[in-house]
């Protein structure tokens, strides 16, 4: 337990005592995550969501000028330690009740799943901006489905580019999950890894956060590292790079931390000269020593030998996520726990991650934020095979795209994400995500999936001796104007971590593969309808040029969905460009 020093007077004692009792007493463990019977009533807004926060604000900012004020004083580095510990514990007392708060509020609201998703339809139907909007005061959900039919997000928004975009999600109820995911999320972290928020330990390595909700007053109370607002992914970088005692990295998706080390090797020396050059008079110098030693040793455990008090990863999730995440698994961040506080679609947080403990991946569909349905899929061809459910009404082990209505535009739209429930949080469902309906690969008619390609490419690169595959993207040949004369077929680019060039031989292991995953495509092989997939090895940075040409599209969502399927000849021409064998 953090003491106060005895030279303080009194009064500031007391102050940092209390303090330490309301930010949970002894190594500030959080207020308990579990269930709470009866508890308040649901948050109606963000602003009463945030209401536990203001007394301890007032005191912080109290605080600060005393700060101020102590270093002009002699001993200021003891006097300036236990401020910084006492705003600390301030700050995570603040959360710590927005956390219960908020924990109370989804308890109740799981428990009365269907009343609470009526809720929710309501404040959508109140809220509508649209002028075909017949169904204000009315929450039957058979009268809604009638009136509002479904609609692919593929039809709904599209850029003069060509580039289809989501629909835009709805800030303010959007914002009540994202807020509810930050909060949550940072106390499940709290409660898993104890030490990962103490001060100073924490640092983000990207412009963008993995928290969905920005909470700008604790936020560096809490120790992060790196300015406010910092948009230099190098200044970051090197502000990370200076404080070996990290014990949390955040990045904004799995995609920019895998870009963060790779550039990272890339780039190690000039990077150590700029350490070196930071302060000469400190001890920046031997860091400067100790990255270029981390690097000379290859990339697994990268992360571990540059901060050996690391514990977790934070990222948030998203589509085409899980290959940079196996390759950070696997290489630069071995050993390392990871942590995603939501699933995000659509440019907002639809799912919860409440088990930090649990595999990667288990997310919980909230009842009380946007209105969301399941659309029952096929099992083997994820057709539309009935009308919506609520969630309420999910399966066990059954498969469902996720349909989201946005109170602005009032559509109910087919984000053309699938899930499978896995179990239940009181009557809502748990899932994992499966793949996007909209990756999908199709030259024949034969519909080969998101989920269904990648596996196989992970077989087939699993044969190729020494290699990682890092991230990929598919592009049909009619796009690319590359079957002339030939069946019409695949073209595949991938990065590869471990080996530079392709045989011919390997590259046909990615058909075999294919052939073995799908019956329909072995069959269109066999008959010569469809072609061998090409496989090409593309340079490091291709990839990244590609997702900085999608997040510059002005109405492009956060986080940018890695595509895997490229559906226009100028986006794929960024990793044609960059074809090395």
């Amino acid at each position: 337990m953090f003491s106060p020093p005895h030279h303080l007077p009194d009064r500031f004692r007391l102050v940092f005592l209390c303090v330490g009792e309301w930010g949970g007493g002894n190594g500030f463990s959080p207020l308990p995550l579990g269930p709470v019977p009866g508890g308040l009533p649901p948050a109606r807004s963000c602003l009463e969501m945030l209401l536990p926060l203001l007394p301890c604000l007032a005191l912080c900012l109290l605080l600060l000028p005393l700060a101020v004020l102590w270093r002009r004083r002699p001993s200021q580095d003891a006097r300036l330690s236990w401020l910084v510990h006492l705003q600390h514990r301030v700050a995570w007392g603040a959360l710590c009740w927005a956390a219960a708060w908020q924990r109370k509020s989804l308890v109740r609201s799981t428990l009365h799943a269907g009343q609470s998703q009526q809720r929710a339809l309501r404040r959508c139907l109140q809220g509508a901006q649209s002028p075909r909007c017949p169904l204000r005061g009315s929450t039957d959900i058979g009268v809604f489905r009638n009136h509002l039919p479904l609609t692919k997000a593929s039809q709904l928004q599209e850029e003069e580019s060509g580039v289809q975009l989501l629909p835009p999600a709805s800030n303010q109820y959007r914002g009540e999950v994202s807020l509810q995911a930050t909060l949550l999320g940072l106390a499940a972290l709290k409660k898993t890894c104890p030490e990962v928020l103490a001060p100073e330990g924490t640092a983000r390595v990207t412009p963008s956060s993995p928290w969905p909700y920005p909470l700008p007053w604790p936020w560096h109370a809490l120790g992060q590292l790196g300015p406010a607002g910092a948009k230099d992914p190098r200044a970051l970088l090197l502000e990370a790079l200076r404080s070996p005692g990290l014990r949390a990295l955040e990045a904004g998706t799995a995609v920019e931390l895998l870009d963060v080390f790779l550039g990272l090797e890339a780039d190690g020396e000039e990077l150590a000269e700029a350490l070196a050059a930071g302060n000469p008079g400190a001890s920046l110098p031997r860091r400067a020593a100790e990255l270029r030693e981390a690097l000379e040793q290859g990339p697994r455990g990268l992360a571990l030998r540059l901060w050996p008090k690391l514990q977790v990863v934070v990222t948030l999730d998203a589509g085409g996520q899980a290959e940079a995440v196996a390759a950070l698994g696997a290489l630069w961040c071995q050993g390392l726990a990871f942590f995603s506080p939501a699933y995000a679609a659509s440019g907002g947080a639809v799912g919860l991650s409440l088990w930090p403990e649990q595999p990667h991946g288990l997310y919980l569909l909230p009842p009380g934020g946007p209105f969301i349905e399941l659309l029952p899929l096929k099992e083997g061809t994820r057709e539309e095979a009935a009308p919506t459910v609520l969630l309420a009404e999910a399966q066990k082990g059954k498969e469902y795209e996720l349909v989201l209505t946005d109170h602005t535009s009032l559509t109910r739209c087919r984000l053309g994400d699938v899930v499978q429930v896995v179990g239940a949080y009181n009557q809502c469902p748990v899932v994992r995500f499966i793949c996007r309906l909209g990756q999908t690969l199709s030259v024949r008619g034969e519909d080969t999936g998101e989920d269904v390609f990648s596996e196989a490419l992970g077989r087939a690169v699993g044969q190729w001796p020494g290699a990682r595959l890092l991230d990929h993207g598919c592009v049909e040949s009619s796009i690319l104007d590359s079957s002339e004369g030939s069946a019409p077929h695949y073209e595949v680019f991938v990065a590869l971590k471990g080996l530079r060039n392709l045989s011919e031989e390997n590259r046909d292991k990615l058909d075999h593969c294919l052939q073995e995953a799908s019956a329909r495509y072995k069959s269109l092989r066999f008959r010569g309808s469809v072609g061998p997939a090409r496989v090409h090895l593309v340079g490091w940075g291709a990839f990244r040029e590609l997702r900085a040409a999608l997040a510059a599209c002005p109405s492009a969502p956060f986080p940018p969905e890695m595509p895997r399927v490229l559906k226009h000849r100028y986006l794929a021409q960024y990793l044609q460009r960059r074809v090395v064998s």
